[in-house]
């Protein structure tokens, strides 16, 4: 029986804003299973009614393995004129005052802290807004150490001089920064506006590898619609290198190398853990990728390396053992290649690696 996500409402008395306020946490379906798990946190602004699409996406590409499990959090900010109030700022500076800055303390010094406590969230933090919520979040980029390495931009109604100021800000990063912001044809004229002198001013920006940027503009669609247009191709942009090898990465990337195809594998998954907060077993269809990549250019001596890696991932599994067998089969040592498959047997299948499987191999280099 599939299980779903958990979703709850929690409440959390704020001594910044000097009230209570509301926001809803979406947990990962096997959040409680898997007690050492660590989660990329998503925050939205606007949870009110931006959170449904996240969930969406996230549910479908949880089937399908194309996304990491996250923890979403929406904060609830439709009522009593709240996110008018939470979004002021000065018209001057750009920058939050009053009641903004009140509730940029509030996500920063409370909200945060309270979530770091209650759940298990990796060091990778989104924060996702629509117009001013979206400035707002934005904002976080003029701190020196922002909670944030992923801003998810939806039509953001900039303010002041901010299309100029914004992009010298990302230009500066020395961290890695995923940023992306989109628009729709149909979008307010003079939100697009902004939006366009800054994508112009960003892409002009020298080059800075640990900036990942990320423009889409909507041949169809209004000011409301770039949200569910825009969240898949946010979340599958700021979450790229998470995905399975493909074929395009295959052809393009993989296969070309002359050598060192275990190491591209390592550096994949590493890159994983160090850029997105997501430790993760290696997946078994990355690891046959990499093994048609090695037969393909007869380079056999790097079986030995997968087998190695093989065992670290999956230390109860028959992979290893295959890897193994694979290796000496290739060298020309049947008798080693014999042992390795027949010691599969003692292990627990993967995939089409059963322990039938592995006997067969075992015979078939006696």
């Amino acid at each position: 029986m599939p299980l779903f996500a958990q979703k709850k409402i929690e409440e959390l008395f704020s001594e910044k804003l000097n009230a209570k306020r509301t926001f809803t946490v979406t947990l990962p379906p096997y959040y409680k299973q898997d007690k050492d798990k660590k989660y990329p946190l998503i925050l939205v602004l606007d949870g009110d009614y931006m959170v449904a699409p996240f969930e969406g996406i996230f549910n479908y590409t949880g089937y399908w393995d194309e996304l990491p499990e996250a923890i979403i959090v929406g904060v609830d900010q439709n009522y009593s004129n709240q996110r008018e109030e939470d979004c002021r700022i000065n018209t001057t500076t750009g920058l939050p005052e009053g009641s903004g800055d009140k509730f940029f303390m509030f996500i920063n010094d409370e909200l945060l802290p309270h979530l770091e406590k209650n759940y298990r969230l990796s060091p990778f933090k989104v924060i996702a807004g629509h117009d001013a919520t979206a400035y707002m979040g934005s904002l976080f980029l003029f701190r020196d150490n922002s909670p944030f390495k992923g801003y998810i931009n939806f039509s953001p109604d900039l303010q002041a001089d901010m299309e100029t100021r914004l992009p010298e800000i990302l230009g500066k990063v020395n961290k890695p920064v995923f940023f992306y912001m989109c628009t729709t044809e149909g979008d307010a004229p003079k939100l697009r506006k902004k939006i366009e002198a800054m994508d112009k001013t960003i892409k002009a920006l020298p080059k800075n590898n640990k900036l990942k940027y990320v423009f889409e503009e909507f041949a169809s669609g209004s000011h409301y619609s770039v949200v569910p247009f825009g969240v898949p191709g946010a979340l599958y942009s700021i979450f790229d290198s998470y995905r399975p090898i493909s074929p395009t990465e295959y052809k393009d990337k993989i296969e070309t190398l002359p050598s060192g195809y275990v190491d591209y594998l390592k550096e994949k998954y590493e890159g994983i853990e160090r850029d997105l907060g997501v430790k993760m077993v290696i997946r078994l269809g990355d690891f046959k990728a990499i093994e048609a990549a090695i037969l393909k250019n007869a380079m056999y001596k790097e079986l030995k390396d997968l087998a190695a890696l093989a065992k670290k991932n999956y230390p109860k599994k028959t992979i290893g053992e295959y890897y193994d067998g694979l290796y000496y089969e290739k060298m020309g040592d049947n008798k080693r290649a014999n042992k390795a498959y027949m010691n599969g047997y003692t292990l627990d299948a993967i995939g089409e690696y059963t322990k039938d499987f592995m006997i067969a191999k075992g015979e078939s280099v006696k």
